[in-house]
């Protein structure tokens, strides 16, 4: 699996994402506050926080997980290579607090705000979770406006498919691909860790990267090449990050447009 992976990782980089000189490069978080950003909490709508679940401090974003919510940028994208780097605190609250640690990253964010489940966009998520970081999920409304396509290995694990990349192709309108690595005996509990998993150990920075190109998506963790769709739908929207529960510090947001 890590060389048919580490195949797949050159000729992508190769043929798809080449960078230039001529490419812009936009930090969508400046170290100081959340300019170009909005909040959205389940429970006050937007810009409402009293209780500081998103602030800045010492240069990062700090999510305090205490409030289902997100922050989204005020700018549509497309085309880009995102670089976000995260590290879990050690807070949870309810009703996650003794499950395993959840936040996410939602790519091609449309609609209202709220629009699914009162809290998030219509969007594809990039998800950030114990155990399951890299995995991906289709937050959309069922119908064919959200959708992918990706090569799935025969297992399952609790109803959802496992990315391989010579595995056979099937199209989502919902739920979950796993990273090619998840355990397959994954539990909903906090501090899990996985036999495969390549998220650092609680406390230390992890690095990010999902490269959009047209209709594709890949999500690399720590340099790790973890999940790939094509037939992406939508393929330009908004970015959030979730506030789910648990405290997250992000010290750095960076987006390359690729053309």
């Amino acid at each position: 699996m890590k060389r048919q992976l580490s195949i797949i990782l050159i000729a992508i980089a190769g043929f798809y994402f080449s960078v230039s000189a001529q490419q812009k490069y936009i930090d969508l978080f400046n170290g100081k506050d959340l300019s170009g950003w909005y909040i959205f909490l389940k429970e006050k709508g937007v810009n409402n926080d009293p209780n500081g679940v998103f602030t800045v401090k010492d240069g990062n974003i700090v999510i305090s997980g205490e409030e289902f919510g997100c922050i989204t940028t005020e700018d549509e994208f497309e085309n880009y290579k995102l670089t976000v780097e995260f590290k879990w605190g050690k807070r949870t609250f309810y009703p996650r607090e003794d499950r395993a640690r959840d936040s996410g990253i939602l790519l091609h964010s449309v609609g209202e705000d709220g629009a699914s489940d009162g809290t998030w966009m219509h969007s594809i998520e990039c998800q950030l979770i114990e155990g399951g970081t890299g995995d991906i999920i289709v937050v959309g409304d069922g119908l064919e406006d959200f959708a992918i396509t990706t090569t799935v290995s025969g297992k399952t694990t609790q109803g959802s498919h496992y990315f391989q990349p010579d595995g056979e192709p099937l199209t989502f309108n919902g739920g979950r691909i796993n990273w090619y690595g998840r355990d397959p005996e994954w539990k909903d509990v906090k501090g899990f860790r996985g036999a495969n998993d390549l998220e650092k150990p609680l406390g230390e920075w992890n690095l990010i990267e999902c490269y959009v190109n047209g209709d594709e998506l890949l999500i690399y963790l720590n340099g790790n090449l973890l999940n790939r769709a094509y037939n992406v739908k939508p393929s330009k929207g908004k970015i959030q990050i979730q506030s789910e529960g648990a405290e997250l510090f992000v010290r750095k947001v960076h987006l390359t447009r690729l053309n």
